[in-house]
């Protein structure tokens, strides 16, 4: 059962070496040498079927354990993701609070100092004396130093 032509032989008697490098190996020759490999290559048809069987069994597994993979894959990946939006909130909230109260502390000291010229420049018009009483105060000590010394 040899094909025909010079390419289709060359190709042959490559797939013939590596067989009979495959069933010189130790450990083939003693699985081909139980039961159940004589078995089936006496019956090409039944190995065929297991063949089959085993490869039908492992493609759901397969795709089973891709998926498990894949899940958890994903699954990290969101989480990465997810916790990075929960700082970047986290973040822009704190900024918010941080100039909210920047701001209110520049317009509450404005406010202040407002109030402090408003109710200074209040008295200075209305009570004069108590200004004039502190500086002539101050004056006086002043002199009663430089007369002391």
């Amino acid at each position: 059962m040899q094909p025909s032509g010079s390419g289709g032989s060359a190709t042959w008697e490559g797939l013939s070496s590596v067989s009979k490098q495959v069933y010189n190996n130790p450990k083939v020759s003693l699985l081909m040498n139980s039961r159940a490999a004589q078995y089936l290559s006496d019956h090409p048809v039944v190995a065929l079927a297991v063949i089959f069987f085993c490869a039908s069994a492992a493609v759901p597994v397969a795709l089973f354990v891709l998926f498990a993979v894949v899940t958890i894959i994903m699954s990290a990946i969101g989480f990465l993701f997810f916790e990075g939006f929960l700082l970047f909130v986290g973040a822009l909230s704190l900024l918010c609070t941080l100039t909210g109260l920047a701001f209110f502390s520049v317009v509450a000291s404005s406010v202040m100092a407002a109030f402090y010229l408003a109710i200074s420049n209040i008295l200075n018009f209305y009570y004069p004396h108590l200004m004039e009483k502190e500086h002539g105060k101050d004056n006086e000590d002043d002199m009663t130093q430089n007369t002391t010394e």
